[in-house]
Parts: structure tokens; sequence; C-alpha cells
């Protein structure tokens, strides 16, 4: 067997660009998809995975860690998050021709299902919240809380920390702080809550938010800061009481080494499109096994991202939760053919043969590419902040 092909299909999804990767294949129907959805840089992912495709056409699709690293070493200049996002897509295409061709689902080809069943958290961000973002009003997140709740999730994680400052102010720490009870005292102490920084704080920040949110109990604390300052991540875990998160901008086991080492969070994400696909998702997960350190894979992007993670999860001993999107634009469920009901709070071991999904790509044409929606971010002073 030999590949063919490897083509993209950028579908836009309001507040990204999914872009989906098809690995084609010599023998008549058989093919594979992934995904390597990269917002803001869906034009750079595309050409990557352009330039990775000379060095497969030809090759045993079968052959998956063969192929991940002849697209890791052949070339002089190697990593960062664009190629990583490519690998990324390419690899999980490939891991779905693996099963198909063999009638398994990819997550017994990882070894097996080692859970029966995976606990789902929602992302609140879905949809149209940029506004919400923007005004954070506490009654909003309480809101949206209640509404995931009913819908079968004993799990979300929202948003409430605005774009910051290096050090904050009284008022908007106690804002934030309050969305978070409001949102406690909405769901009762069996639902559990994320909060996500999205990085935007500095380490000092971080810490001022985290300590007025003490008596919420906080499944973790998402992205306090850039995930490169380890040592800014060690801080916060030491000064804090509950469980810190990152891993989402990190790719390749290598960037995630010294994170693990240093035991600078409680909680690695890696994201299964950006990381180096299912592939590296699985090395990362059994380095940080060795750490007792469990994996939740980050997973805001489109329904093959979802499927490739679902399967590293079932496979995955030290998983301990999937992030899921259900709302971010209403003909989601339509792209795709098969895969897993997320609209509730768990989902059951994967059965059908290799990633279990297939895309309407009749449907996704109706949706082609536009730009993404930009989301500046300044300090009160004028110069740029992080989003």
């Amino acid at each position: 067997m030999k590949i063919t092909a490897i083509r993209t299909l950028v579908v836009h999804a309001r507040m990204r660009n999914w872009v989906l990767v098809k690995v084609e294949t010599d023998q008549p129907g058989l093919y594979g998809w992934g995904e390597a959805t990269l917002e803001w840089k869906t034009k750079g992912v595309v050409g990557a995975v352009q330039d990775l495709s000379v060095l497969l056409i030809g090759q045993d699709p079968r052959r998956v860690e063969h192929c991940w690293q002849i697209m890791h070493h052949q070339y002089f200049w190697r990593g960062g998050i664009t190629n990583y996002s490519a690998m990324s897509g390419i690899d999980q295409a490939l891991w779905d021709i693996k099963g198909k061709e063999v009638g398994k689902p990819v997550c017994e080809l990882l070894g097996g299902p080692v859970r029966d069943s995976m606990r789902l958290y929602d992302h609140l961000g879905g949809g149209s919240l940029e506004g919400m973002y923007r005004t954070g009003e506490p009654e909003s997140f309480a809101e949206l809380a209640k509404e995931s709740v009913a819908r079968g999730f004993t799990a979300f994680k929202c948003m409430p920390v605005p774009i910051a400052e290096y050090i904050e102010s009284p008022a908007v720490l106690k804002k934030a702080a309050r969305a978070v009870e409001l949102m406690r005292l909405a769901v009762g102490d069996s639902v559990d809550i994320m909060l996500d920084l999205h990085a935007r704080t500095t380490s000092a920040a971080a810490i001022q938010f985290g300590r007025l949110l003490v008596d919420y109990n906080l499944y973790w604390f998402e992205e306090p800061c850039w995930p490169e300052h380890i040592d800014a991540l060690v801080e916060v875990s030491r000064a804090l009481p509950f469980p810190i998160a990152t891993g989402e901008r990190l790719v390749g086991r290598w960037e995630f080494r010294e994170l693990l080492e240093k035991r600078a969070v409680a909680i690695i994400q890696p994201d299964v499109s950006h990381c180096g696909g299912i592939s590296e998702a699985r090395r990362i997960g059994a380095m940080a096994e060795t750490y007792s350190i469990p994996m939740a894979c980050h997973n805001p992007q489109g329904p093959v991202s979802t499927a490739s993670s679902l399967h590293v999860a079932f496979a995955t001993p030290n998983y301990l939760i999937q992030e899921v999107v259900r709302a971010d634009v209403p003909w989601r469920d339509e792209i795709v053919i098969g895969g897993f009901n997320v609209n509730q709070g768990s989902v059951s071991t994967p059965t059908a043969p290799g990633l279990g999904i297939d895309i309407n790509e009749t449907v996704a044409l109706k949706h082609p590419w536009e730009p993404e929606v930009m989301m500046p971010a300044f300090h009160k002073d004028g110069s740029v902040a992080d989003w």
C-alpha cells in the first residue's frame, strides 16, 4: 500500500478555520482523516502540510512511526507549532487508515482501552461568547454553567479573567472572583470548575487571582503564565492550593520534559492537533505517567481532533478528562459522519474502525476559508497584551 496524495480541506468555523487533512492511498476507498487546526496560522499550516507531503508520497501509510520519523527528521529545519500541527494532522490520518485497514478502532491499536467510558468537560468559550468575554459580567457565566449542567456535564471550563495587567487592581480581581462564586453557587459542589487564564497573566497576577478563588475548590487553574516560563509556573504551583494545568502551546515530548522534571504543574494538556499527533501524545502521556502526573488533552477544535483525542484518552492509563466543544457553529454535527456524541457528560469506548469518523465533504465545502475573528488585546496604557 502506498500514499498517493495528502490534501487539506479548510472549513471556516467562525472562531477558527478547521484544517482537515486527508491522506489518500492506492487502495480504492481507503483514506484517512486528521486535523491540524491552528487558529490565525491557517495558511502556514496548509503550506506545511504541502511541504511534508513531498516526503510521504509513495510511503506505506501503515508504517505510522516510520512516517512520523520521516516528517520529524528529514528536513533540516524542524519543530515549531506550525510544522508540528501539520505533522499532527497527517499522523492522525495515518492511524485512521491503519485502523480501517485492519477493521479495528485506533485505541485498540494503541494497546486496547484502559477504561469503559471517558468523562468530558464542556468548553463554555464556544459559540457567540466574545461579547461576554469583553464585558465579563459575572451573571453570564452562571447562566452558561447551569445550561452546561442541564445537558449532563459534570465539569466545565470558562475564562472570566479579562486581558490582564502585570499587577491587577482590586476591582478586576473581585469581579473575576464574583463570576466564579456565582458559578459555584449555581451548580453546587458536585460539579467541577476549571478556570483558564489563557496565559494572559504574569505569575504575580495569577497568584493574585488564585488567592481570591481558594474557597471555590477549582478542579484546575489553566495556563496562569506562558508555558516556557517554567520557573514562573513553579512559583504559581507552590503558591496556590489547587492544581495547575498547562501544555496546549507546547509541542513534542522535549518541550514537556522540564515541565515534568520540575513538577511545575499537576496536569499536562498537550493538544493532539499540535503536539505531534496521536503518536506523540501517547509518548508525552507515558512520560507524564512516570511522574504520576495525569494528562487531559486540550481540544477546542473540530470533530476530527475530538475523535483523535478520545482514542488517545481511552488507551492512556493516566488520562484524566477530555475537553469538548459543542456550540461553536450550529452545523458542527452535520460535517462529520459517525464519531462521538459530545453533547453529554461522557462517552463510551469506541468500536468503529480507525478514528470512527468520516467527513461530509459536501457540507464542508459550504463553509470555505474566511479570516478568523481577530482578538486584538492591549493594556490600559495602549501597550500590547497577551490575548
